[in-house]
């Protein structure tokens, strides 16, 4: 069973008032969110940092809590962040990062203008080509774009006992008709960014990055993300329940514990004139 987390896959299976109830269940919880997502790798920070002329201003699109702003600040980089969700955007706000609440589409760069824009987890939720005119505004010439996203891929004996539960519990959700890896699901969002950054016509051909990675999860810290993904809006909170218990007890028969092989996809371009 893969897991491509549920917001993720398969989107054109929603109704446009499914998906934007999925978009803002993410902020219901901030804190848990923070806490329990995946942070990106180093060196794909260094990476997007050093292909950067300057590198000092960076605007974040859909900057959520600032799980990956808080890794560029940490580079020597300036955040400024845009959030549509104003809850994630007021969390973060208080944590001390820059924000501006709007859709990115509509945002205002007022004559400001960044070395970098970057996205992660959330490129998926933006039109891919006013996106891409959008960020091309914001970027100097020779500023670079980076969308990116994580996609995690259990072992395949948690992954079939994962995928027992949700079709067990959850025969209706997203979760339960998952038939691709998580990195080909992840693939096809990358080539609808390529693609819009190729129709804008204001930047160099895109490129793919790759960064392979793993991270340890105990039962408890596996079962505090699973209500941050789509779940918490497609599901009712009982079924919910009993989904985490079933995925609990899956944890358990395995020693409480199991590694997810992540993979990192970063879809980037150079800005090399106005849009």
């Amino acid at each position: 069973m893969p897991t491509i987390p549920p917001e993720r896959a398969r989107l054109s299976e929603l109704e446009p008032h499914q998906a934007r109830q999925m978009a803002e269940s993410f902020g219901s919880d901030p804190e848990r969110y923070d806490r329990a997502r995946p942070r990106y790798p180093d060196a794909m920070v260094e990476r997007i940092v050093a292909g950067t002329p300057g590198a000092a201003d960076v605007l974040d699109v859909g900057i959520g809590t600032g799980i990956a702003a808080r890794q560029f600040q940490a580079a020597g980089c300036g955040v400024l962040g845009v959030e549509v969700d104003a809850r994630m955007a007021e969390w973060s706000k208080e944590r001390g990062l820059q924000v501006e609440v709007a859709a990115f589409e509509a945002w205002n760069p007022a004559d400001r203008l960044f070395d970098a824009v970057v996205s992660g987890q959330a490129w998926h939720w933006v039109d891919p080509v006013a996106g891409a005119a959008k960020a091309a505004e914001a970027l100097r010439p020779g500023g670079r774009l980076a969308v990116f996203w994580n996609a995690g891929q259990p072992p395949p004996d948690v992954a079939e006992a994962f995928s027992e539960v949700y079709r067990r519990v959850l025969p209706d959700a997203l979760a339960s008709r998952q038939s691709t890896t998580a990195s080909d699901g992840y693939s096809v969002l990358c080539t609808r960014a390529a693609d819009g950054i190729r129709e804008v016509g204001a930047f160099g051909e895109p490129e793919e990055w790759r960064f392979d990675w793993e991270r340890p999860y105990t039962r408890d810290e596996w079962l505090d993300q699973l209500p941050t993904t789509g779940l918490r809006a497609q599901v009712p909170p009982a079924e919910l329940a009993e989904a985490l218990a079933g995925i609990g007890a899956a944890i358990d028969a395995f020693g409480g514990s199991f590694t997810m092989s992540y993979t990192t996809l970063v879809v980037t371009a150079t800005r090399t004139h106005a849009a």
